[in-house]
């Protein structure tokens, strides 16, 4: 009798209920013109689905919602469509995992997400996921965010921008583990604000008419490096390891408001193609002094100064590149 009367309150409400879908979990399924939308029904009252069973999915989280007492929702997308969408609106923290998605909205971006929080985009391990948009200039990317976007999982997002960048993002980027295929860009590949780090995982990135990989502040002035990065906007780059490879574009292969770091991982890339203004080599972090020991080539020839191309740098423990022009 309790399933019977939740599925009476989901038909009256809109929203496909469901007591099989796992608690604080929204699940949706493309299938060419069309789209099945399932809710958790300890999430329910949370959630509002206008998009009437179309693939142009439209999803709106209350603004009563804040996590505290349930946690946060992972929004978990699949199937393929040639004619949608995933418009998501909110206040709090979340996950989109991706699993064997392909999605193409013609006239606009393929996922849209107005949330100024936090949202991680997860790659199901094993997964291929493809996202492809069109024209529309009301919005900045074919993967569009509002908030911090943390990239990672074990699978493979693939990216087409048809219309302005490949990836944006209002605040920062961050890579963990996937593998992230940018393919075409009508501006730049990856357009974040306040910072990028690289932690691992692979990038390419090719077809870009502006910029591979563009990082502005979000503000007027720079924080400077953070510890961990908490609070940071400095306009900074950062590749800890990880095989980032970049070719085909028209403007820089990096272009930053802050500095660009290489301090682990692989550039496939003219790694001097960068932003004349940018300081490319070892940011402090804010509050604290970072001690030089030594000046070494890419042959282990120490110097008692950096010299023009790449050095290798060693602070304390650690050895990092600079880029030195």
């Amino acid at each position: 009798m309790k399933r019977i009367a939740l599925s009476i309150i989901a038909l009256v409400l809109g929203i496909g209920t469901s007591l099989a879908v796992e608690e604080n979990t929204v699940v949706v399924t493309y299938n060419g013109t069309s789209a099945t939308v399932e809710v958790a029904s300890n999430i329910s009252k949370y959630i509002t689905d206008s998009s009437n069973g179309s693939s142009h999915v439209k999803l709106v989280q209350s603004a009563s919602f804040n996590g505290n007492t349930v946690g946060e929702i992972t929004y978990v997308l699949s199937g393929t469509s040639d004619d949608g969408e995933f418009y998501l609106e909110g206040s709090y923290k979340c996950t989109v995992e991706l699993n064997d998605l392909t999605l193409t909205n013609p006239t606009g971006p393929a996922i849209n997400l107005q949330n100024g929080k936090r949202v991680e985009v997860s790659a199901k391990n094993g997964t291929v996921n493809t996202l492809t948009d069109g024209a529309n200039e009301d919005y900045n990317g074919c993967f569009h965010c509002k908030g911090h976007t943390k990239l990672k999982g074990k699978g493979t997002l693939n990216i087409v921008g048809n219309s302005k960048h490949g990836l944006y993002s209002k605040e920062y980027v961050e890579v963990k583990n996937l593998t992230l295929n940018i393919t075409a860009a009508v501006k730049d590949g990856i357009h974040c604000k306040e910072y990028f780090l690289m932690e691992s995982g692979t990038v390419n990135i090719t077809g870009a008419t502006d910029d591979a990989i563009q990082v502005e502040l979000n503000g007027d002035t720079s924080t400077g490096k953070t510890s961990e990065h908490e609070d940071e906007d400095s306009g900074n780059f950062y590749q800890e390891d990880g095989t980032l490879t970049i070719s085909g574009y028209e403007g820089k292969a990096i272009k930053a408001d802050g500095s660009i770091n290489f301090n682990g991982g692989k550039q496939n890339f003219d790694t001097t193609d960068i932003t004349e203004n940018a300081i490319a080599g070892i940011e402090s972090i804010a509050g604290q002094t970072t001690v030089v020991n030594g000046y070494y080539d890419l042959n282990g020839r120490r110097y008692t100064a950096p010299v023009r191309g790449i050095n290798l740098i060693k602070t304390g423990t650690k050895t990092v590149k600079q880029i030195h022009k």
